[in-house]
């Protein structure tokens, strides 16, 4: 408690109010140079943020002129209180200003960046009161004394600590870093959105790897240790892991083949709809009615999938009509083409075509047939469409459109003549 009470005793100093308006003038000048460096970025960015504030360049700014300014008064002997406890505040807001950043570019969907951010600011925050209030050695040296035994070995609390947050910080820079490439380098230099999709994920998982590795290293983990897990996950692969292993491998040669993108317009097992992200283990499928499919990728590379937007968006649709037998078959082709073309979606090239295909037991059937070129907008609209304007013509030129017919025989007896009755009605109920 002794640093605490000489800092309450420094903070009543008569030059308090001097580094006051130099803490000051250190902010106005950060906040000054970080907004005009700012000006025209990307709101995602992770040195401006949306507001300038909200980004990295600003604490760290403020704590590197907070820095200098206190170095240059230690030349000359000049005691500094408030720079002091502004130091620590601005270190662990620009590392809370990092991390927020980096995982909400990285995972801008993510409902666990706010938990992330929570996590990290009370984290920062905490080890900024013990290092103002000076009992940071002293939580230090206590986390030394207690030890944990792994095996033959024996690990100290502050070590695991150590070894937490380092592997932390490096994940969030490789993190960073595979983002700054995916943004600034693949979006010019890969066109194609699944390329950039298996770029940027085989870029974030080497990064990852490597980056916990070195903090592995950093923190005294023997890394030859690492090779009997490999061995052990190679056989977990082998056996309990096989399907999952599978969806992975199969997620990054859908991406490399580029057999399906994303927006192509599929069939997978009798679902249908339009491809909306490609992940390692699935890919996601929306329909046109808004329902979604997360469908396993070994399914697309092992069973048959209809791309219906690889090759020609052009889709072709079917409409069945019956009309009564005596109806004029050149003049009901006419009424079904008129109909179809009546429709601005069906296609004028080629040109709807009626076909009379069958003999039914209660009329003639036609099928009209139209092609189409935006499958994705919907086909339930377009047939509806339809089917009133062939309703319409057909009425209008006065051709029935037949009910169920059925004849009913009558037998009284045995070798009794058969009576066969005309219907009254166009329906005749047995």
């Amino acid at each position: 408690m002794g640093e605490l009470q000489n800092l309450v005793h420094d903070l009543g100093g008569a030059r308090v109010w001097v580094e006051g308006l130099v803490l000051a003038a250190c902010i106005v000048l950060a906040y000054s140079v970080a907004r005009r460096v700012g000006r025209g970025q990307a709101a995602e960015s992770v040195w401006f943020g949306r507001r300038t504030f909200d980004g990295l360049l600003f604490p760290a700014l403020a704590v590197v002129l907070i820095y200098a300014v206190r170095y240059a008064l230690a030349q000359y002997q000049q005691p500094v209180v408030v720079l002091k406890l502004a130091q620590p505040i601005f270190v662990s807001l620009a590392v809370i200003r990092l991390c927020v950043q980096v995982l909400s570019a990285s995972f801008p969907k993510s409902p666990a960046v706010h938990l992330v951010e929570r996590l990290v600011s009370w984290l920062a925050w905490g080890v900024a009161v013990l290092w103002i209030t000076g009992l940071l050695p002293a939580v230090l040296t206590e986390l030394e004394s207690i030890t944990l035994a792994f095996g033959k070995s024996r690990v100290s609390l502050r070590t695991m600590i150590e070894g937490a947050l380092s592997s932390g910080v490096v994940l969030v820079l490789a993190l960073w870093v595979s983002a700054t490439l995916e943004r600034r380098i693949l979006r010019e230099a890969v066109g194609d959105l699944s390329m950039r999709k298996v770029a940027s994920n085989a870029i974030r998982a080497v990064l990852l790897l490597v980056g916990l590795l070195f903090a592995l290293s950093a923190v005294g983990v023997d890394l030859t240790a690492l090779s009997v897990l490999g061995g052990a996950l190679g056989v977990g692969l082998g056996f309990g892991l096989q399907k999952l292993a599978a969806n992975y491998v199969s997620g990054f040669v859908i991406l490399i083949e580029r057999s399906l993108r994303i927006g192509d317009m599929v069939r997978v097992d009798g679902f249908e709809g339009v491809v909306t992200d490609i992940k390692t283990r699935y890919t996601l499928i929306r329909a046109l009615n808004g329902r979604e499919s997360i469908v396993p990728n070994e399914l697309i590379i092992t069973q048959r999938v209809e791309n219906l937007s690889l090759a020609d968006p052009k889709v072709s649709l079917s409409v069945t009509v019956s009309v009564g037998y005596d109806s004029d078959v050149d003049q009901v082709q006419q009424i079904l083409c008129a109909a179809a073309a009546a429709c601005e979606r069906v296609l004028k090239d080629p040109a709807p075509v009626a076909h009379l295909t069958n003999f039914g037991a209660d009329g003639l059937e036609f099928t009209l047939s139209v092609w189409i070129i935006d499958p994705d907008k919907g086909q339930q609209s377009l047939r509806s469409e339809i089917n009133l304007n062939i309703l319409r013509g057909l009425r209008a030129a006065g051709i029935e459109i037949p009910y169920p017919q059925r004849v009913v025989e009558f037998k009284s007896g045995p070798g009794s003549p058969v009576e066969t009755p005309k219907p009254t009605d166009r329906s005749v109920n047995s």
